[in-house]
């Protein structure tokens, strides 16, 4: 795009004035399944390490339908990098985090969004950690505005206080910020909030979205979200992670495999989850749900691939450049019904 067009292209808000938006992630799983990201750590120094696989990963989401790219930042704070010895690369890694995605996002047209997220270090109990947390926020958010970014997204927020004092540092960076909190077993924040009512807070200390993302499926997410949209006056996000979670087992991180002693700690979770992976019609389900509960800014967590954000995007009525190739069975060899396919080989399909 020319330099004119990337800076009239229309912001957050004015897009969500009109319409829906599409945030695609799950970078990090997407990236360890290819071999290019370790789980457990879940660092994304491949940023570093192979960035072309991070942009041709940015490339796919846009193609299947997402409205933004963003950065692959998530877990690139001081905190997380020192927990496993890799602080050195902090600023190397968000800076390129963010150019990568930036160069994505001026080619394609789409918006450029930051990113934070839980440190695994807050304690509303205890202050030093409090300003430990609000340090690293400022760290990050920082080299999102020098990258210019369209705006901030901080999510995984299982403290609501903590995703406070990430939304008054996006706010005083000037930036328009995307708040979402992470749900485990119990439908409450970490503090025991209610989620209408800690969103309601979010929104009324400037957040310019509110909403829930990771830990709970479609399924275990969709019913909580009509109380948050009634709760708020702004736009509500919902991007859950793509797996069959249910009322006996909410969250990802508590699915239970019958054959669970082939696995190595035991549980699914993080590297045996495909059992589990919600198919693209089941996203168009949830999709279609989840904006007739009033939720306007869509998207998919940890899990996720392109093929469901396309089907979400479908789901909204809208044909991205990937819909070319969405599937159309009536041109297959023995199941389809197209002119021209051989009448032996579609009688021959009762045998598969």
């Amino acid at each position: 795009m020319t330099e004119s067009a990337v800076q009239s292209r229309p912001g957050l808000m004015e897009r969500l004035a009109v319409g829906q938006v599409i945030c695609a992630e799950g970078y990090l799983f997407e990236l360890e399944r290819r071999g290019y990201l370790q789980a457990g750590a879940f660092v994304p120094e491949v940023v570093l390490d192979h960035p072309e696989q991070v942009t041709s990963l940015h490339r796919d989401f846009v193609h299947a339908g997402s409205d933004v790219v963003e950065a692959l930042t998530y877990y690139a704070h001081r905190e997380k990098l020192r927990a496993v010895g890799k602080d050195g690369l902090l600023e190397d890694m968000n800076r390129q985090a963010l150019e990568l995605a930036r160069r994505v996002a001026d080619e394609s047209g789409t918006l450029l969004a930051g990113n934070i997220c839980n440190t695994n270090l807050y304690d509303p109990a205890d202050a030093d950690t409090q300003a430990q947390t609000r340090a690293m926020f400022e760290e990050q958010v920082g080299w999102a505005a020098d990258a210019e970014v369209d705006f901030v997204i901080g999510e995984t927020f299982r403290y609501a206080g903590e995703a406070q004092l990430a939304l008054e540092v996006i706010k005083e960076a000037d930036l328009p910020a995307v708040i979402t909190l992470a749900v485990g077993r119990a439908p409450e924040t970490r503090e025991g909030w209610s989620l209408p009512d800690a969103c309601k807070r979010l929104a009324a200390e400037g957040a310019d979205v509110v909403g829930l993302n990771c830990i709970r499926g479609p399924a275990t997410m969709l019913p909580l979200l009509p109380a948050v949209t009634s709760a708020v006056d702004v736009p509500v996000a919902a991007l859950p992670v793509p797996y069959r979670t249910t009322a006996d087992q909410p969250t990802f991180q508590s699915l239970e495999e019958p054959d669970d002693h082939l696995l190595p700690d035991g549980k699914p979770f993080p590297t045996a989850l495909e059992p589990f992976t919600c198919n693209r019609y089941e996203i168009a389900v949830f999709t279609r749900s989840a904006d007739a509960a009033g939720v306007r800014y869509f998207g998919l967590c940890c899990g996720a691939a392109p093929h469901h954000v396309r089907s979400m995007a479908e789901a909204l009525g809208r044909t991205p450049a990937a819909s070319r190739y969405s599937a159309d069975m009536s041109k297959h060899a023995f199941f389809g019904d197209a002119p021209g396919l051989a009448s032996h080989n579609r009688a021959y399909s009762e045998q598969l």
